[in-house]
């Protein structure tokens, strides 16, 4: 999984969780409304779907959501960045660039996929 290969046609989508903040508090996080499961600290998760648009979306003390429009052969890293709440921890998604992703994914071990 840490080859970043990407097969021609397919689309790629690596979401990440480098931080070690607020790392007991797992994070539930789902593709295209179907739950993958949770992240916890230095986790990562990595998907392959076909091109076109795609929501991912990950549950805390909010809902953050990230449309992605994909391209085939490419992949796509999402950062979930943990965030102090008012009760719980928040998170946010963002697309970072493939050098950062990929050097952030490096730190991280694979998650189990609920699908």
């Amino acid at each position: 999984a840490k080859e970043f290969t990407t097969p021609p046609d397919s689309w790629r989508i690596y979401l990440y969780r480098n931080e070690s903040f607020r790392g007991a508090i797992p994070m539930t996080v789902s593709l295209d409304g179907k739950t993958m499961g949770q992240t916890g600290p230095k986790t990562y998760y990595m998907w392959d779907v076909s091109p076109g648009e795609h929501t991912v979306t990950s549950y805390s003390e909010n809902v953050a959501t990230l449309n992605l429009t994909t391209m085939p052969g490419r992949a796509y890293y999402v950062w979930q960045e943990v965030k102090m709440g008012l009760w719980s921890a928040r998170s946010e998604l963002e697309e970072v660039d493939e050098a950062t992703g990929q050097a952030a994914v490096r730190e991280c071990k694979l998650a189990q996929s609920a699908q």
